[in-house]
């Protein structure tokens, strides 16, 4: 451990015995380190990346997030900047820089249609342990209704990439459901690249409610988010927690998971969903919890390895309850994702209930 993070060790306990919690306190998680976190991504994945996961051109950048000093890139300059929208970049000077939010930054839903926020692999947002990141939803009307059917509309674009964040906390957000402590994305399209996940949480217990990293509900026609050489946890002490879906979490959403990683993620509610009687629900999907009907889960180069779900799919929840969903799994390794509850004979980590079995190539999936 870090001279640092021993420091900041002592700062925790010491708030703990004094009865304070991280919610309530502006001190950020002690044990939260980006410096000291892995990198983004699966470095043995080697799958191909469509044009259309691939990162966006941020060279002319719409906005810029501060000055060229490190003191220039604030709280207040990111929530305000991200809520005009356009192309995004950061000017915090040459040096890797964590700006702690005292808000949630929130998408404006007519200052699209693309919007992208890219970190250039320097920046890292915190929610300090006690706000959500960032939110967008088109059917919010304080973020303003743009079209006449806010579930399926093709705008905003969102992208976030080259970014890492850390510490979000989206506990007692009900909008929707809640989730999401990193990111919360309901409507649009939400495209997530070369980024980095670590310490978010989100609700300790409830059934369907989950995405410590990333939570989402509705994509335009059902169309994909993909999520591409990104990283959730990775190393022990940066796991995401949440009652269900430590790092992504949909209900009726198709995601495309190509070359990342997702280690030491957690699905900590217990009583599934339904939620069993005396109990208060969740605990499924350590690293990827999905429901709904038709949508479908794609992972591709990517390892998921020593993650935890107290119910069932220690590594991935996957239930389309009307049997039309698919789940595919290429080139990938999930391995050492403990279900305590139940998972589906064969495919140990995993619980699916899907249009067949799982379409597996090329791929290990282990205790």
């Amino acid at each position: 451990m870090g001279h640092r993070s021993r420091i900041g060790l002592l700062v925790a306990l010491l708030l703990v015995a004094l009865g304070c919690s991280q919610k309530d306190d502006p001190v950020i998680n002690p044990l939260t380190n980006p410096l000291d976190g892995p990198p983004a991504g699966n470095p043995d994945g080697g799958c191909s990346i469509p044009s259309e996961a691939r990162p966006e051109d941020t060279s002319t950048p719409t906005h810029v997030i501060g000055t060229g000093t490190k003191e220039s890139c604030t709280s207040d300059a990111v929530v305000e900047t991200i809520a005009k929208g356009g192309i995004i970049t950061f000017d915090c000077g040459p040096d890797p820089v964590t700006i702690t939010l005292d808000r949630t930054a929130k998408i404006v839903n007519d200052t699209g249609p693309t919007i992208v926020i890219d970190g250039a692999g320097k920046i890292t947002l915190s929610g300090g342990g006690r706000v959500r990141i960032l939110y967008m939803n088109t059917c919010d009307k304080a973020q303003k209704w743009t079209t006449s059917d806010c579930q399926n509309q093709d705008h905003p674009r969102l992208t976030v990439q080259n970014l890492t964040f850390v510490d979000g906390n989206s506990k007692g957000e009900d909008v929707d459901g809640g989730g999401g402590g990193a990111i919360f994305v309901r409507g649009g399209r939400l495209k997530i690249v070369n980024s980095r996940f670590f310490n978010n949480v989100c609700e300790d217990t409830g059934p369907d409610i989950g995405g410590a990293a990333v939570r989402v509900l509705s994509q335009f026609d059902d169309q994909p988010v993909y999520v591409v050489n990104s990283t959730f946890g990775g190393k022990e002490g940066y796991g995401n927690v949440c009652s269900n879906g430590g790092g992504l979490s949909s209900i009726g959403v198709s995601f495309t998971v190509i070359n990342s990683l997702f280690s030491y993620n957690k699905a900590i509610g217990n009583g599934a969903n339904p939620k069993q009687s005396g109990t208060p629900g969740g605990g499924s999907g350590g690293a990827i919890y999905n429901d709904g009907n038709t949508f479908h889960l794609r992972i591709c180069g990517t390892k998921i390895v020593n993650n935890s779900a107290n119910e069932g799919g220690g590594a991935i929840f996957f239930v389309s309850n009307n049997r039309t969903g698919t789940l595919t799994i290429e080139d990938s390794l999930l391995q050492g994702n403990p279900s305590l509850g139940f998972e589906t004979k064969g495919y140990p980590g995993i619980f699916v209930l899907a249009k067949g079995d799982p379409s597996v190539s090329n791929s290990t999936i282990a205790k």
